[in-house]
């Protein structure tokens, strides 16, 4: 007998998303396999973070069903963390690095003797280790971002959402966090689904990237990127596949926008 294929990580089927009396989303259906790295693109209100809260359980779908691992979406699940773009409001300003990671910790419960020895380990992964008892003040923007994403993966997600974070950091470090992202994601086997609004960005990290259309947003194209893995921040960009791919996603996007 052959082996049933897994449930979806993130399946979507025919979601439309209604706000304030305008569609947002429409049609949107979409299977995320465990693992996968999803990037999601498109022109400013073409829905991108409102589809990512809608897989947070933040927002709530008009139409269509979406489920994590075969169970229907009911609200936010610990399975599900966010890091968000505004890296300064997502982090608690009145605690050091290592109580920031710790405070996903101590919502799971987790006793204050079993705490330190993860949250030096996570620090150390985003190369904060030297930085713990730092305050979020005293660290530069890329730093604590970092930081944030330590914390998300303190809870130990199936499923990590990512809402344009390096949008507000320098080029230099935000192909640094890129590389730190792929390498914790591909170690732990974590569902990434990483909205951007660069072209660049999108085919650089994911498995497929998913083109939205705006007014109201609906799926373009689904790309699959067969570039190797691991990915190399020059090579990889100077590649002729991704050279052709980037032609073909931005006259896509430069004709229908």
């Amino acid at each position: 007998m052959l082996a049933r294929p897994p449930e979806p990580a993130i399946a979507f089927d025919a979601i439309r998303v209604d706000l304030g009396g305008k569609t947002i989303l429409t049609d949107i259906t979409l299977d995320v396999k465990p693992g996968e790295f999803i990037c999601v693109m498109g022109p400013s209100g073409c829905g991108k973070t409102t589809l990512l809260r809608v897989v947070a359980g933040l927002v709530q779908a008009s139409a269509g069903k979406l489920s994590l691992f075969g169970k229907p979406v009911q609200g936010p699940s610990r399975k599900v963390s966010v890091v968000f773009q505004d890296y300064g409001r997502a982090l608690l300003p009145w605690r050091d690095a290592a109580g920031n990671v710790a405070l996903a910790l101590e919502a799971a419960g987790m006793p204050r003797a079993e705490q330190r020895p993860l949250i030096e380990t996570l620090l150390a992964k985003v190369g904060l280790k030297d930085h713990a008892h730092k305050f979020p003040g005293q660290l530069s923007g890329g730093m604590q971002q970092r930081l944030q994403i330590a914390r998300c993966l303190a809870q130990d997600p199936e499923i990590l959402l990512m809402d344009e974070p390096f949008g507000a950091l320098d080029a230099m470090t935000r192909q640094q966090l890129q590389d730190e992202v792929l390498a914790l994601a591909a170690e732990r086997n974590t569902t990434v689904f990483f909205v951007t609004h660069d072209l660049e960005e999108a085919l650089y990290l994911g498995d497929r990237v998913v083109a939205l259309l705006p007014n109201p947003g609906r799926l373009a194209r689904i790309v699959d990127v067969p570039l190797a893995r691991p990915r190399n921040q020059l090579a990889t960009r100077e590649h002729p596949d991704f050279l052709a791919m980037r032609r073909d996603l931005f006259d896509m996007m430069h004709e229908t926008h």
